[in-house]
Order: C-alpha cells, then sequence, then structure tokens
C-alpha cells in the first residue's frame, strides 16, 4: 500500500507540474482521469490481486453525478441478492479510486444481522471512479462502479472550529427510523449513527498557522444489537467530518443497540440505547 501510495503522489506532483506547463503555454490540460486509472493497482493493493467479478447483481452504488459539496459526498451502498441467494455478502469495501488514501471503508455486515443497505458520507478529492467491492460467503469478490464530478473535498477546512470539534468529541447519537413500506409485525430496522469527531484528514490547512492539521479519525466503529453485531466499520481519512452511518437490518429482539468507536490517537468511545419496539 505504501508502494502504491508514493506512487500516486509521483503521479500526482507530475500531473501538477504538467497542468502548471499547459496554463502558461496556452494548452488545454487533460483531466487527470483521463491520463491515469489507478484501478489496476489498487486491486492488487487493496485486494491481492483476487479475480474479481462483475457485481451488478450483486451490489449497489449510489452517489451524486457531481457533488454538490466534496467533503460531503452522500454515498448508498444496496446488497442485490435474490431473497432465494444461498450466499451472503460478508464485507463491502467502498474505494474512492482518486483519493490520496482510496480505500474509505470496509464493512463488515454481521451474519445474522441482514444488512441490505448502508449509507454515508465521504470526501472526494478528484474526478474519481468510486468502486463498492463485495465479498460473498463463497469467498469470491464483485464490484460495482459510478463515477463522481468533485474536487478538493480531502484539503477543505473543517466545517467546525477545533474547539467546537473538541466539544463534540465522541458524542454519539442513535435513531431509529419507522419502516414506512414494511408492516407492524416487521423485524427490519432502519437506525442511523452520528459521531462527533473532526476526522482530520491530514491534508488540511490550519488557517493561522499555515500548518498542516495532522490526520486524526474515526477509524474503527462497531454496532450491536445484544450481543450480536450488526455492523462494523473500518474507516479511513475519506469518511466525512462527523461520521454518519445510516443502515437497515433485522432486529433479534434484544432490547439494547450499542455502539463502540475508536480513533487513531487511541480515544474509545461506547455508548448504549434501549430499542424500541424490539423485535415486533
Amino acid at each position: 500500500m505504501l508502494r502504491h501510495r508514493i506512487r500516486l503522489l509521483c503521479v500526482a506532483s507530475a500531473l501538477c507540474v504538467a497542468s502548471l506547463l499547459s496554463v502558461a503555454l496556452g494548452v488545454r490540460a487533460v483531466p487527470a482521469a483521463e491520463t491515469y486509472d489507478p484501478w489496476p493497482g489498487l486491486v492488487q493493493d487493496i485486494f491481492n490481486n483476487r479475480p474479481i467479478n462483475d457485481g451488478s447483481d450483486v451490489i449497489g452504488i449510489e452517489m451524486p453525478a457531481r457533488a454538490e459539496d466534496a467533503a460531503i459526498v452522500p454515498v448508498t451502498l444496496r446488497t442485490k441478492l435474490s431473497p432465494g441467494d444461498s450466499r451472503r455478502i460478508v464485507t463491502i469495501t467502498l474505494v474512492i479510486d482518486q483519493n490520496p488514501a482510496p480505500m474509505a471503508a470496509k464493512f463488515t455486515l454481521g451474519p445474522d444481522a441482514n444488512v441490505t443497505e448502508i449509507s454515508t458520507r465521504v470526501r472526494v478529492n478528484n474526478y474519481t471512479d468510486v468502486h463498492a467491492v463485495a465479498e460473498l460467503s463463497d469467498g469470491k469478490l464483485y464490484m460495482t462502479k459510478t463515477y463522481v464530478k468533485a474536487s478538493g473535498g480531502c484539503s477543505a477546512p473543517a466545517a467546525k472550529n477545533a474547539e467546537e470539534a473538541n466539544n463534540r468529541l465522541g458524542q454519539m447519537r442513535y435513531r431509529q427510523f419507522a419502516k414506512t413500506d414494511q408492516g407492524a409485525a416487521s423485524a427490519t430496522r432502519e437506525a442511523q449513527i452520528m459521531i462527533g469527531h473532526p476526522n482530520n484528514s491530514g491534508l488540511q490547512m490550519d488557517q493561522v498557522t499555515q500548518l498542516y492539521v495532522p490526520a486524526f479519525f474515526i477509524n474503527q466503529l462497531e454496532l450491536w444489537q445484544g450481543d450480536s453485531l450488526v455492523l462494523a466499520m473500518h474507516g479511513g481519512i475519506s469518511i466525512s467530518e462527523d461520521p454518519n452511518i445510516r443502515f437497515t437490518y433485522v432486529s433479534n429482539g434484544a432490547k439494547q443497540f450499542r455502539a463502540e468507536a475508536k480513533d487513531t490517537d487511541g480515544h474509545v468511545f461506547q455508548h448504549e440505547w434501549k430499542v424500541e419496539n424490539p423485535g415486533t
């Protein structure tokens, strides 16, 4: 991974120089996405060159074609396996190809939670392909992708000042939503976890000191109903400030829902909530 990041930085520097020369000479610059495709290298670095199959009937990804704010781009991942399929999705890896650290997050789905949808917000640094790669219980990988036009998301200044961010550090909120398309007897739940955290990317500059703010972000998150795992996330610098995860799952009747998050400075944040109408 380090080798590939160094290669990405070298390519980015070369493209920057080429862009400046193009402006000076009056030549139209060619977008980076047209001149360099990092995906083959990412398949090697992230997935150890394992074969990746077409996942159009396995996993779906939704993002805006052009982002309104590159620092908080919404992304939704949906499972598409048919009800009769005996396989299940074990993990979903979200890769933003042109970001400085392309692997945005890896989600592990609880074996009994039947998670079918995950939504969050990410930073997008350049016009880029975004891949969702699902690993199924048969051990095979399946991929789908979309293209997003956005730039500067990883270096965009934080929306909150340092003092406000510190006051909110580790604060968690849990919300549960009614599923309008489900009957009263359905055990399907839709919920949301929000964590107060600056999730600094390491590429943002302090406007006062003109120094880069060190990377500082949530890198692990686990969500449980009772003692059963619902969803886990291994995150990187591409997850937006104040991480926000919305997801669906099937209730097992547990009366408590709990979350545990860890960040890159070793902080551990935990919270537990009572669940409304569990298992109804």
